[in-house]
């Protein structure tokens, strides 16, 4: 059992009456803070990291409001994604522990005060970068540095809260700034791949693979998508894929492109999967980060490997105004209030995701 504690110095204290305290259940910590100093609001937390256990960091409760520098907005939030780099942050990846608490959460969509809706950039560069603020040595995205947005109102720069065209959905437009972001830059700025092309997705049921098969089919290209299971596979087809296949099955003929989130586990394949000349876009590895590079297939065949990063602002632009010019309704696979955030993360940690998890947020006035 845990209780949390508010502390002058903007920190909290996690206070346990058992070594076995932490269990896999969010703690709900609404009303057991001192108001006295500070303006609080709804959040969804990462306590402490907790590399083995990382739901027991997860807290339901609330935590300051956000400052707004100069420069910055407050953004009212409706509506946020949940991403695997909310998991990382849990076992305490990519952040120092002084960072802790965090608010979690990487993108979402929300209202400005004057009542813009807007959707969030998560790339936060340095101010003083010009260019490409993916290759930014010192960009961090929310939840690295910056507080995160699962919670009443985050703080972004005011170039990151970008106008929500009217024809999409908070709910639908929440994923778009992480998951959707990456697979547009992977497929239109990466890969060089044209329609009439074949695309293999490694991986029928994530967000960022729901998003490429999406866009892809949308885009004219030829869609093959791999997934362990019939229903991930049949998901696939659902959302345009036009062949499906058994994760590591012998393809039909070679692709132009393969697209690549998995790692170890597909690597090999997505190697052999490839036409002479082809191309690998990786922009994740979740199934772990060191496969068999396969170098003697690799030069002979003069294949490339392209890693890829989320998003530039102007990129976020232009998927927005794709996925509403071409009618894409992006997949949402589970929506959930933000008070039920742990089901979200039960789901993603269990590989239980068919396309983008979303939690919505109603707030009253």
């Amino acid at each position: 059992m845990a209780s949390t504690t508010w502390k002058g110095n903007a920190s909290w204290v996690i206070q346990s009456s058992t070594e076995s305290h932490q269990s896999a259940n969010a703690r709900n910590t609404r009303n057991r803070v001192d108001r006295t100093r500070f303006e609080l609001m709804f959040a969804v937390y990462a306590a402490a990291p907790n590399r083995d256990d990382p739901l027991a960091s997860l807290t339901v409760g609330e935590r300051p409001d956000p400052e707004v520098p100069d420069g910055w907005v407050a953004v009212r939030v409706t509506a946020a994604s949940l991403n695997m780099h909310d998991i990382w942050t849990l076992r305490g990846v990519g952040i120092k522990p002084e960072q802790f608490p965090m608010i979690l959460g990487c993108d979402g969509a929300g209202t400005l005060a004057d009542g813009t809706e807007v959707v969030l950039h998560s790339v936060i560069s340095d101010p003083s970068w010009t260019g490409d603020e993916t290759l930014d040595p010192r960009r961090t995205l929310l939840t690295e540095k910056h507080q995160g947005s699962f919670a009443d109102t985050v703080a972004v720069p005011a170039r990151n809260a970008v106008p929500k065209p009217a024809g999409l959905s908070a709910v639908h437009a929440a994923g778009m700034g992480t998951a959707w972001l990456t697979a547009y830059r992977m497929l239109f700025t990466k890969s060089g791949l044209r329609p009439g092309q074949t695309m293999l997705v490694q991986g029928a049921s994530g967000g960022v693979s729901t998003a490429l098969i999406q866009l892809g089919r949308a885009a004219g290209l030829r869609v093959w998508v791999t997934g362990r299971t019939e229903e991930k596979r049949a998901l696939a087809e659902k959302l345009g894929a036009h062949a499906t296949f058994g994760s590591g099955v012998r393809l039909p003929e070679r692709v132009d492109g393969v697209f690549e989130t998995v790692g170890e586990a597909t690597w090999s394949h997505s190697v052999r999967a490839l036409k002479p000349g082809g191309v690998i876009v990786c922009s994740g590895s979740t199934s772990g980060p060191n496969p068999p590079a396969d170098l003697q297939r690799l030069f002979f065949l003069q294949l490339r490997v392209i890693g890829s990063t989320m998003g530039t602002l102007d990129e976020l632009r232009d998927l927005l105004a794709f996925v509403d010019t071409a009618g894409i309704t992006p997949e949402v696979g589970l929506e959930l209030p933000l008070e039920q955030a742990e089901e979200g993360f039960r789901a993603m940690l269990e590989g239980k995701t068919a396309g983008k998890i979303v939690y919505t947020h109603a707030q009253s006035n």
